[in-house]
């Protein structure tokens, strides 16, 4: 079994890499239907379309303009998301998603975080980093 630690996790906007990431994540799902019909002993459902969303979570650096700043409400973006880094043959996940909502954690006690939210506009495939 091939583990892999989270230091090594990078997010990109197209070949772009977004600075000073902490975490992100993704979450995939699918709707589902009730199907079931009065008198069925068992309840029954039908599958929808799929979707995915998700969120990066980085240390915030204004001073990274084609990382966070390209981050805008609305935006539509090309997405990496590297859980391995991005070395030869390493898989990773990409879609192309919209910016839903970036909250800003301001702590007396710690860096000054930014969280960008998306969601995925089309499939989320994994490819293999190039040669």
């Amino acid at each position: 079994m091939a583990l892999h630690h989270g230091k090594n996790g990078k997010v990109k906007i197209g070949s772009n890499l977004v600075a000073s990431t902490q975490k992100w994540s993704i979450n995939q799902n699918v709707e589902v239907a009730d199907a079931t019909a009065q008198g069925d002993a068992w309840q029954d459902h039908v599958v929808g379309i799929p979707g995915w969303s998700g969120s990066v979570e980085a240390l915030y650096d204004p001073a990274d303009t084609t990382g966070q700043v390209a981050l805008t409400i609305g935006a539509s973006v090309s997405l990496g998301l590297y859980s391995d880094g991005d070395g030869a043959s390493k898989k990773y996940y990409a879609g192309t998603a919209t910016v839903t909502s970036i909250p800003l954690e301001v702590d007396m006690k710690g860096p000054v975080k930014i969280t960008f939210n998306f969601q995925g506009k089309g499939a989320l495939d994994i490819e293999t980093v190039g040669a």
